[in-house]
């Protein structure tokens, strides 16, 4: 990534350049891996030079894209002070159902079709660049909050990065191959609430302590 994309990567988008990051995330799902700074600039009304200006090159352009589509997927606010169960399931739980509804979007899927073909022919960056700015960034958004949930006894495991991807099973099953394989799946919000509720359960039950449960009397690490 050159200097000034690093440079975006510290700072808040503007208005405008979410504009731009949106008019990526349409192209790639209307032209797939044909994307090219010159119809970047043509769709969202800006210049090349704009383009080069904010995110470097089209490495740092597709960076600042993944990013903001995984800026979307985000756990609840919580105390770590004085978290308590109540307060981290509703921050798992966010966290879950926000992320199912990223992945099940029409963009999501473009992109990470995209990412897939590239990186089967060794052509490009985009399939690295995911997997940093995406499910790498991801996990180092949430595991903050499964340590939390640990020191507040309410969790019990020995590695962190394990459980995260418990959890990151649970939660996205087969969905996101399913999808990226043109399975007409339709996630809902009410469809999505019950999966979520459900890889829930099933991750307080392989790590959840007598503490976060009552019913519980022994728990796996």
């Amino acid at each position: 990534m050159t200097e000034a994309a690093a440079e975006t990567q510290g700072e808040a988008l503007t208005a405008r350049q979410q504009a731009v990051l949106d008019a990526v995330l349409g192209l790639m799902v209307e032209k797939g891996d044909q994307l090219t700074m010159t119809a970047v600039a043509r769709r969202a009304s800006c210049s090349k030079e704009t383009l080069y200006k904010w995110f470097g090159d089209r490495d740092g352009l597709l960076s600042a894209t993944v990013r903001w589509q995984a800026s979307q997927v985000r756990a609840g606010n919580f105390d770590r002070q004085r978290l308590d169960a109540g307060a981290l399931r509703e921050s798992l739980m966010r966290f879950a159902a926000n992320w199912l509804e990223v992945i099940s979007s029409p963009t999501s899927i473009a992109l990470n079709r995209v990412a897939v073909s590239e990186a089967a022919s060794r052509d490009g960056t985009l399939g690295r660049i995911v997997l940093a700015n995406g499910r790498f960034a991801i996990g180092e958004r949430l595991k903050p909050v499964l340590e939390a949930g640990r020191e507040a006894g309410l969790l019990a495991f020995d590695d962190t990065e394990t459980a995260f991807r418990t959890f990151f099973g649970l939660v996205g099953r087969d969905v996101q191959i399913r999808l990226l394989l043109g399975d007409a799946l339709k996630l809902d919000k009410a469809g999505i609430a019950r999966d979520v509720e459900r890889a829930i359960d099933q991750f307080f039950t392989l790590y959840g302590t007598a503490q976060n449960d009552p019913r519980r009397t022994t728990h796996n690490a």
